[in-house]
């Protein structure tokens, strides 16, 4: 039994392939629409199943050449996040089979397409699938400098093994250490969905984040991008929370914190403590805006500002994150930036052995702000506008 899976989104898309075809299926995947009606005819499939929203030809053009051009009668699930009622009687008055919206299970996935072609004799095929089928994929960046006894490799592969819409990647900071040969090890047989930047030199944690999400940036099929510590001091599940904020509001970067709530786990020493707060204070009065913790290492994006986040280097080399909201607000305008921003209490925050901020580095901390305060004094650059504008249409 051949399946034709077509959609934009290649992560969307791998996972399905994968269960079906352990379910017996014969499956080809195609994120070109164009490409897909090609395949269509060469291929000949039992059943198709395509997504609405495509660049260029969308779903329900596919729809329209199957049932009226080739006068075919092959069944058509449509696998989408639109949820408009219009565009679903569309579908069905086109001749669709069925309708699934995402996020939905692979296990409803297989049984709806059981339902319309049968199901292969296959043995052992009564395992059960616990990943889900998102509307959205993401992309995350993880600096890595001398992580080879930190990184927590086991718990990113069960992450992305369980969660369909994720493409991680890594980027070793010219390490001394064997980081780059477990994160390749890390790769092996995940291609798709890990990534491994590799700079020959270490240029801190500042460059490496910025260099990892421009080129994720240059993947087409992810609506988001953010950023992660190696030591998954921001659990993984937590990081997700923040994706969902994003992925339904109108913000542009959600940005996680560190804040004691009911409820929540937060572990982190008190000298520690008083030397970020007096530091978060400061930050505060440079950005003029009511943040409580720019400095947490968990934050997301929304794709099209990338290019005004990330398009040139940063001043500094640990407290970037505040240099992003100043290029925000010195791009947008306060007011709007305020609104663009959210900051989202995280349920569990780990304060990992290893990354101890000392005296000594407060004491330049509070330099390097004093150098933010200098350079983004409230100038919007007409120069830097441009060049935002280009890399966005790059992207």
């Amino acid at each position: 039994m051949k399946i034709l899976a077509i959609d934009d989104q290649q992560l969307v898309l791998l996972p399905m392939q994968k269960r079906l075809k352990e379910l017996g299926y014969n499956v080809k995947i195609e994120t070109d629409a164009v490409s897909a009606i090609s395949l269509y005819n060469s291929f000949n499939p039992d059943l198709v199943i395509v997504d609405i929203n495509m660049p260029g030809v969308s779903g329900l053009e596919i729809v329209k050449y199957i049932r009226n051009s080739k006068k075919n009668t092959t069944p058509i699930m449509v696998l989408s996040g639109n949820t408009q009622d219009d565009v679903i009687t569309a579908g069905f008055e086109l001749g669709i089979n069925d309708y699934m919206k995402k996020p939905l299970s692979l296990n409803e996935i297989c049984a709806r397409v059981k339902r319309l072609i049968g199901a292969p004799e296959v043995k052992n095929t009564t395992i059960k699938s616990d990943v889900m089928i998102q509307q959205r994929c993401v992309g995350v960046v993880i600096p890595c400098y001398n992580e080879e006894e930190r990184l927590l490799s086991q718990e990113f592969i069960d992450y992305i093994d369980k969660n369909s819409g994720y493409h991680l990647c890594f980027v070793n900071d010219g390490s001394k250490d064997r980081t780059l040969e477990v994160l390749k090890e890390l790769q092996k047989g995940r291609e798709d969905f890990i990534t491994v930047y590799d700079c020959d030199k270490n240029g801190g944690k500042a460059e490496a984040v910025r260099l990892g999400m421009l080129h994720m940036a240059k993947k087409e099929d992810l609506d988001y991008i953010g950023f992660l510590d190696a030591d998954l001091s921001t659990d993984l599940a937590d990081f997700d929370d923040l994706v969902k904020t994003i992925e339904h509001s109108d913000f542009k970067i959600v940005s996680g914190s560190r804040i004691a709530r009911m409820g929540a786990n937060i572990t982190k020493e008190s000298a520690r403590k008083i030397i970020s707060l007096t530091i978060n204070f400061i930050i505060r009065k440079i950005l003029k805006m009511d943040f409580k913790d720019t400095q947490c290492g968990a934050k997301i994006f929304h794709k099209d500002v990338i290019g005004i986040a990330f398009n040139k280097q940063f001043v500094t080399q640990w407290i970037f994150d505040v240099e992003i909201f100043k290029r925000m607000s010195n791009h947008f305008g306060l007011a709007q930036a305020k609104s663009m921003l959210c900051e989202q209490p995280l349920k569990r925050w780990i304060h990992a052995d290893g990354s101890k901020l000392s005296m000594k580095d407060s004491v330049k901390i509070v330099g390097q702000l004093a150098q933010i305060a200098w350079v983004y004094r409230g100038k919007k650059s007409k120069a830097n506008s441009v060049v935002v504008k280009e890399l966005n249409v790059a992207y």
